[in-house]
């Protein structure tokens, strides 16, 4: 593999039963330079294969965590992907610099509204907030932290939305793995995904 595509770490416990996360993984799937690795499917015994993970971190330029929000963090087996692959001397340390340089950043369902994931909403914290432990993560181990893709709303949400949705992550892999995705322009964004059209023009 080259050193320039994406890595799509897919964490869900229950994929046949998604409405959302399916239909986007779909839309990605097929893209040149994105390599989609399911955990739950390549590992339901949660015997993670350390060195297979850690070479296909060194083979890929940007780094995304793709899964639900569950409890205001990751599915159990991604919080045991990053306990197990992301060792010291490797990942963070004095001399834990393979990751230096990449890029992350999360793919994001959630139940509730985007209005219910601020200060004044029902669950008090952003998004971004949320995710702080995973940016200091990534922070330790010398990968950049982007805004966060997110699709709010998900329970009462309607086919045509969600297919609107996967092909604004489709769009978003496209520009990525063509370099033509405009970085410079996400700072400040609370979700890459906040106003595309402004992002592309």
């Amino acid at each position: 593999m080259a050193d320039s595509e994406v890595l799509i770490l897919f964490a869900h416990p229950a994929l046949q039963n998604s409405r959302v996360n399916k239909v986007l993984i779909e839309a990605v799937m097929e893209v040149e330079g994105v390599t989609v690795h399911d955990l739950y499917e390549e590992y339901p015994d949660f015997a993670i294969d350390v060195k297979k993970e850690q070479s296909l971190l060194l083979a890929h330029s940007f780094i995304l965590f793709h899964h639900p929000l569950f409890w205001y963090s990751t599915p159990a087996l991604l919080k045991e992907w990053q306990d197990l692959v992301l060792q010291h001397g490797w990942a963070y340390g004095h001399d834990g610099t393979a990751l230096r340089g990449k890029k992350f950043f999360a793919v994001l369902t959630t139940g509730g509204s985007e209005s219910a994931y601020q200060k004044e909403g029902y669950n008090r914290f952003t998004i971004r907030e949320l995710l702080a432990p995973i940016e200091q993560t990534w922070y330790l181990c010398g990968i950049e932290f982007l805004p966060p893709f997110v699709v709010h709303g998900t329970l009462n949400m309607k086919k045509e939305e969600i297919l609107r949705h996967a092909t604004e992550y489709r769009r978003v892999m496209e520009a990525i793995t063509t370099n033509t995705f405009p970085f410079h322009k996400t700072v400040g964004l609370s979700r890459l995904n906040q106003d595309l059209e402004s992002l592309f023009t």
